[in-house]
């Protein structure tokens, strides 16, 4: 079991870590991307999947080596719950006060891009420091 939360935490750093930069490029380059919301879902999954197999390990009477190790386990999904609730704000945001049907296309094309930027870099972000909190939790059990 130990193995498998292994290499789930490898997943997810990698998962993270591909997820954030292709926010972070979609963001810079300001070109929508569809694949990094799929990226960043299975990056957040593998995220879920690490703190469960963690609790098993728990209960199961496997301890950390280092207690810092349970708090940069769980950080991460803060990091993403706190991010999600941003994100739904961001938005919101920027169509407050605006009749957006009623706006000329052209408008509504760049408020949508607005929007997809504060979104993408919003979760961007939130990948690389999930992915930097899970580099921080392998560092506590001496794999870094």
């Amino acid at each position: 079991m130990e193995k498998v939360h292994l290499i789930v935490g490898v997943a997810v750093l990698v998962t993270n870590l591909g997820a954030g930069l292709w926010g972070g490029i979609a963001w810079l380059l300001q070109r929508p991307s569809e694949g990094f919301w799929y990226a960043l879902r299975v990056a957040q999954a593998t995220v879920v999947a690490q703190v469960l197999l963690g609790g098993v390990l728990l209960l199961l009477g496997h301890e950390a080596g280092d207690g810092l190790h349970y708090l940069y386990g769980v950080l991460p999904v803060m990091v993403s719950m706190l991010a999600e609730g941003a994100r739904a704000g961001a938005g919101a945001r920027e169509l407050e006060g605006i009749d957006f049907d009623a706006l000329p296309r052209e408008r509504q094309r760049l408020i949508a891009l607005a929007i997809f930027r504060r979104e993408t870099g919003i979760m961007a972000v939130s990948a690389l420091v999930v992915f930097g909190l899970a580099m921080r939790a392998a560092a506590t059990q001496g794999l870094f």
